[in-house]
């Protein structure tokens, strides 16, 4: 089955891009509400976000050089449920699912701007792996602020257990959803018209 490279995630389409700044635009006005209402986790999670958001057009100078803004818009969730006030945006599960999404889009930007190379089959254990990895990281990034800033951490050791298996399912499961969409862009780059094919690498290049 045919897969389409990490780089071709970068894409440069302008509605592709115009809703990718709208997300942007959004995550970074949220996580500012946050920093003045003194939420510094979710701050922090936002300023993350953009910084990734915003490496591709920076640095290839190119306001329409964005993630897709579906994986965009996966990542941000949480983010997302703070301004809607939603609880399910803000749980455990859509809080992985997002890690996993910044995962995919940090895969992506290390095969774009460094030396290094995966195949997209890789992208998606490293997406499973970096979301776990990442659960351990979050969950003792908020016991030192608990122990710091009194910011709140569960006291029992089966909810932090818990929020791990989470973090797994989530990760696992949105490598398996990820892989559907390398094949998805794979198909449809196959079935795009030769000429449509050439005017695509002319751009590029």
């Amino acid at each position: 089955m045919s897969q389409t490279s990490l780089e071709e995630l970068i894409a440069d389409g302008r509605a592709n891009a115009a809703f990718s700044w709208l997300l942007v635009v959004a995550i970074a006005l949220i996580g500012f509400g946050e920093l003045v209402t003194g939420g510094l986790l979710w701050t922090t999670f936002a300023m993350v976000l953009v910084a990734l958001a915003l490496l591709p057009p920076l640095t290839l100078r190119s306001w329409v050089a964005m993630i897709p803004w579906e994986v965009l818009l996966l990542a941000a969730l949480p983010v997302l449920g703070l301004a809607l006030g939603s609880e399910r945006l803000t749980g455990h599960i859509a809080s992985y699912l997002s890690v996993a999404a910044i995962a995919l889009v940090f895969a992506v930007e290390l095969q774009t701007f460094t030396t290094v190379r995966m195949t997209s089959s890789f992208a998606v254990i490293f997406v499973a792996v970096t979301t776990m990895a990442a659960a351990a990281l979050w969950a003792l990034f908020r016991w030192s602020a608990a122990g710091l800033l009194g910011v709140p951490f569960p006291s029992d050791h089966d909810a932090v257990m818990w929020e791990f298996v989470y973090s797994t399912s989530s990760g696992l499961g949105a490598g398996i959803v990820f892989e559907l969409y390398f094949r998805r862009l794979g198909r449809h780059e196959q079935c795009r018209p030769p000429d449509e094919t050439a005017v695509a690498e002319d751009t590029n290049a």
